[in-house]
């Protein structure tokens, strides 16, 4: 009966809507998620069935064309696309905080694993190593490598440390423990024994404090003023973000569906920060969530009615079905 295709119509309003709301949901309780990217479904109607085919005008000129007749069965959901756009960025002091204004994800990797992922999430910390790593312990990737080795020796009756500075030269994990120690190699004793090694030491210079530059590179400063340069945080981008995969932890997926932009291995040629359209480094700073909390509720109040009146379609036609079978009596 025609009137079926109506309550088929009125059920795919309510399972669609339904999941509609459940984005909406979910970008709102993602409001304050450190760059939380909020998505939004684009809805298509389903199939229709004919009810009469198109035709062509005759041949002969005799005659006209015939549309067709088609009802539809329907909507359905085309897809839930993800917005990428920028989200305002805040000021938090934090030196392993970091957000990049512009485009472009940071790249994470699983230390037991080696899966890598992307975030636009800088909200970092130090581990137990020094390692740059997210809340669940993915390390940020970069270029790195770069110490300061001191030689202690005596001048004029004076203890004096020798700077050595040895660069960066390597993309891998992250690190700001970069403190000289003789465990390290990198503090040595060539004071002829006039001090001892503790006394060296105690009295060699100590990394204070570390921040990024725009450009991604991590400036070192010791206490007796020396500043290096240790590393550099790369960043990647996409051809087609909305491709990427939610992993959860505001961490992405599926580098291959969304086309690397450069370099997948993640060189200083193709992801140095501020570089080939890639956006800049801001230090001590955090992306908030770019959900717009005014444009989810008015979305949720049309979803809302766009549901009721799908559960009317179903309410209508089921009152003229039992019209229908009333009439046997």
């Amino acid at each position: 009966m025609a009137l079926i295709g109506s309550l088929n119509s009125g059920i795919s309003a309510l399972r669609n809507f339904a999941r509609g709301l459940e984005v909406i949901g979910n970008n709102i309780a993602n409001v304050n998620s450190t760059a939380f990217k909020g998505a939004r479904t684009k809805y298509t109607d389903s199939f229709s069935q004919f009810l009469r085919q198109p035709s062509t005008s005759p041949a002969d000129g005799n005659g006209s064309n015939a549309p067709a007749a088609q009802v539809g069965l329907g909507v359905q959901i085309a897809g839930v696309q993800t917005s990428f756009l920028q989200g305002g960025l805040t000021t938090t002091g934090q030196s392993t905080d970091l957000a990049i204004s512009g485009a472009g994800f940071f790249q994470v990797q699983d230390a037991r694993s080696g899966r890598t992922y992307a975030t636009r999430a800088g909200d970092f910390r130090t581990d137990d190593r020094g390692y740059l790593t997210t809340n669940d312990g993915y390390r940020l990737q970069g270029l790195t490598g770069g110490y300061v080795s001191y030689d202690a020796t005596v001048v004029n009756g004076q203890l004096t440390f020798t700077q050595a500075i040895t660069p960066a030269s390597a993309v891998g994990d992250m690190q700001v423990d970069l403190n000289p120690t003789f465990a390290n190699g990198r503090l040595t004793n060539n004071t002829g024994g006039a001090y001892t090694d503790q006394e060296i030491y105690e009295q060699a210079p100590r990394m204070v404090s570390f921040a990024f530059n725009p450009n991604g590179d991590l400036n070192v400063r010791f206490t007796n003023g020396d500043e290096f340069v240790a590393g550099r945080v790369l960043v990647m981008d996409f051809r087609d973000p909305t491709a990427l995969v939610r992993e959860g932890a505001n961490l992405f997926t599926g580098f291959e569906a969304a086309g690397v932009i450069g370099s997948a291995d993640m060189t200083v040629a193709d992801n140095t920060p501020g570089s080939y359209g890639l956006g800049e480094i801001r230090g001590g700073t955090l992306e908030l969530s770019n959900v717009d909390l005014t444009e989810e509720f008015a979305n949720m109040i049309t979803t809302q009615r766009s549901f009721q009146a799908g559960s009317r379609i179903i309410t209508v036609s089921d009152d003229i079905l039992q019209e229908v079978v009333n009439l046997k009596r």
